[in-house]
């Protein structure tokens, strides 16, 4: 069941991932259009659940019951959460490394592939793991409709007047979420090196830690 669970949560959040950064690229790059898109996703958040889930199968064409139509609302709930953060992480790389970059002949990949997702992934991943956290709590609603998930404890317990099974459903669903943060938690410290923090001995005796912008323009002096 945690691994039912578990392949409904994490393709949600893979999807909300790419589609977000693709919108916050949008709204950083157009300001106007990017204001209508961001009005657009927070209007999306706001909706319920339920009806979602509803909707979302008489447009698609897909089974009610149907974990697809569960991962495409967990996307779309994921995607109007992050498309803000993705935003703003594109507008915190500071504008000099990307004029470097442009100097040195970068095309519009290069600078996104190599300059502003690397720059922008720290605010970025913060925005991830509040996506992630929320989608495998979110999973669980999907019990209300016949998805199999940890939220089976949940329903079958309050059914039954089972308060062991309510528990375990919550404490399963806590832990998954808790140790799904962890795995981002240590990719972005994978990921991210360049914010580490330098170690006390360095900063006491006064000696500069290494730069806080990484070498992702090579030829670049730090």
């Amino acid at each position: 069941m945690t691994l039912q669970h578990l392949r409904l949560a994490a393709p949600a959040i893979a999807i909300s991932v790419v589609v977000a950064v693709l919108l916050g690229r949008i709204a950083w790059r157009w300001p106007r259009a990017g204001a209508v898109v961001l009005g657009a996703a927070g209007l999306l958040y706001s909706v319920p659940a339920l009806p979602l889930l509803i909707v979302i199968p008489v447009l698609l064409g897909i089974p009610l019951r149907s974990g697809l139509t569960l991962v495409v609302a967990l996307a779309v709930y994921g995607t109007a959460l992050l498309a803000g953060t993705a935003a703003e992480a594109f507008r915190s790389v500071d504008p000099r490394v990307r004029e470097a970059a442009e100097a040195m002949g970068y095309s519009r990949t290069g600078l996104l592939l190599r300059v502003d997702l690397p720059l922008a992934l720290p605010v970025l991943l913060s925005g991830i793991r509040v996506i992630s956290v929320s989608t495998v709590s979110l999973v669980t609603i999907g019990a209300l409709v016949g998805i199999p998930s940890l939220g089976n404890l949940l329903t079958d317990g309050f059914q039954r007047g089972i308060q062991a099974e309510i528990v375990t459903g919550v404490v399963a669903t806590m832990a998954l979420a808790v140790l799904l943060d962890l795995v981002l938690v240590g990719l972005g410290i994978v990921l991210t090196p360049w914010n580490r923090r330098p170690s006390r001995r360095r900063a006491r005796v006064g000696v500069p830690g290494p730069s806080a912008v990484p070498d992702v323009v090579p030829g670049v002096a730090r």
